[in-house]
């Protein structure tokens, strides 16, 4: 036996609380332009052309002698950047629940991940290997970061505040990459006018936004405090506490199956996310200045779509309306196969229907699954929902890379992703979720 940390709950005057919870938005603020502008538009495509460059005649970079692909490079790297973050997160989740300084840790992760962002300036020419590096830090860095941030939701929130101060966060996110976005785009479409190469201005706007995460994270890094933590006797590390959540949940299998359909077509939604710039430039020989205005439609309609979607349940409940967004998404991949090359309109069209069902998708997925944790062990159960979302998103970036190496072509391998939407829907149809809330020990809705 070794010793645990309780942490105190959400206490301290109303102001002070709303100090920290208007700090805390901001992380939101300053890391989500990595997702956006970085991961979604620019490195994907980018990455993808320096990896070319260094190819050999039949198309493959050998790094540390094993052939790759240059078109699955950046696909593989995804892969590996969150098999780190899930190695990672165990260890840096102990050391936060032993010490509880957590903020010191996010600090680290967070401007790691900044700098490594920072130093995508330098990848140019043939710097593949270089590009991989920073990707993975950077990657892993956000995901570790991201956790840690999570983390203080509940002690700077009561549970009345809980749900505003969260989306709250959510909309900071969105509204920080729409509005790098356009500053990119700008900069990107414009980069003659400012005596600026097509690379160096992807080099810059992918630098900015390293330096954009490493400024606006000192505002939650000097709003948020750290709490004070009692010692208790109870299972020494998180890893261990880890196991021993999963094997309480073994306890409640309908909701270890729900959890299971999550994390099968999430996958699907992140790598979707993730891979549609490359498959946008590659494919169907987009502009980047089209890659970026679709991104920047897909974050604004993600709002929208995420309302619509919630009214939509409370007519017909979660389960029912997760389950027609599936079905969206199913149509939404499956047409991209047919999608004519060089025509923005159907590209945007795609953007569209990938905004409209991204944010609900997600959200209700979040809701729908809360009511499956029995009472008394909601933070045990997300911890084991973060972990195991990041453990499995490496699996469709591994197939959109094996399927374009074996056929050569980006229109399979976005199709092969329609078997992740397809899975998830049948997984989550044959749950009985009215019955499996009631297993676990709660009251159950209206609808559901």
């Amino acid at each position: 036996m070794g010793s645990i940390t309780v942490q105190t709950g959400a206490a301290g005057t109303a102001d002070g609380r709303r100090r920290e919870q208007r700090g805390w938005y901001f992380y939101d603020w300053a890391c989500s332009v990595y997702s956006t502008s970085v991961l979604t538009v620019f490195l994907g495509p980018y990455l993808t052309s320096v990896t070319k460059a260094a190819a050999d005649d039949e198309g493959f970079v050998h790094p540390f002698g094993i052939p790759v692909s240059a078109g699955s490079f950046f696909a593989y790297t995804v892969s590996l950047s969150v098999i780190a973050a899930v190695l990672l997160m165990p260890l840096v989740s102990a050391v936060a629940d032993r010490t509880g300084r957590k903020k010191p840790l996010l600090g680290a992760f967070a401007y790691l991940g900044a700098l490594a962002t920072a130093c995508m300036f330098f990848l140019d020419g043939d710097r593949y290997l270089l590009g991989g590096v920073l990707l993975i830090v950077a990657n892993a860095s956000q995901s570790v970061a991201a956790m840690l941030s999570n983390a203080f939701l509940p002690q700077i929130s009561t549970p009345e505040e809980r749900d505003a101060v969260s989306s709250k966060g959510w909309a900071f996110g969105y509204a920080a990459g729409a509005l790098m976005l356009v500053l990119n785009l700008v900069l990107y479409t414009m980069h003659d006018s400012f005596g600026l190469t097509e690379s160096v201005a992807v080099r810059i706007c992918l630098a900015s936004a390293g330096v954009w995460w490493g400024v606006f994270a000192l505002i939650p890094l000097r709003r948020l405090r750290d709490r004070r933590v009692e010692v208790t006797e109870a299972s020494a590390s998180a890893p261990r506490r880890l196991l021993e959540t999963l094997r309480d949940m073994r306890r409640h299998p309908l909701t270890l199956g729900f959890l299971l359909a999550y994390l099968v077509y999430n996958d699907g939604i992140q790598t979707v996310i993730s891979q549609a710039a490359i498959f946008g430039s590659e494919e169907l020989g987009l502009e980047q200045s089209t890659l970026i205005t679709a991104v920047l439609l897909v974050q604004v309609l993600a709002v929208a779509g995420a309302l619509a979607l919630g009214r939509i349940a409370r007519r017909y409940g979660a389960k029912r309306t997760v389950l027609g967004s599936l079905a969206a998404w199913t149509l939404v991949v499956g047409t991209a196969y047919f999608m004519p090359s060089g025509n923005a309109v159907w590209f945007f069209a795609l953007a569209s229907g990938i905004g409209l069902v991204m944010g609900g998708s997600q959200a209700l997925s979040r809701s729908l699954f809360s009511h499956l944790i029995p009472p008394g062990k909601e933070a045990e159960y997300f911890a084991a929902y973060e972990i195991s979302d990041r453990g499995t998103s490496w699996l469709g970036p591994l197939v959109f890379g094996l399927t374009y190496q074996l056929t050569g072509s980006y229109r399979d391998a976005i199709i092969s992703l329609v078997i992740f939407f397809a899975l998830g829907f049948l997984l989550l149809a044959r749950i009985p979720v009215r019955r499996a809330v009631a297993e676990a020990g709660n009251t159950v809705p209206e609808k559901l």
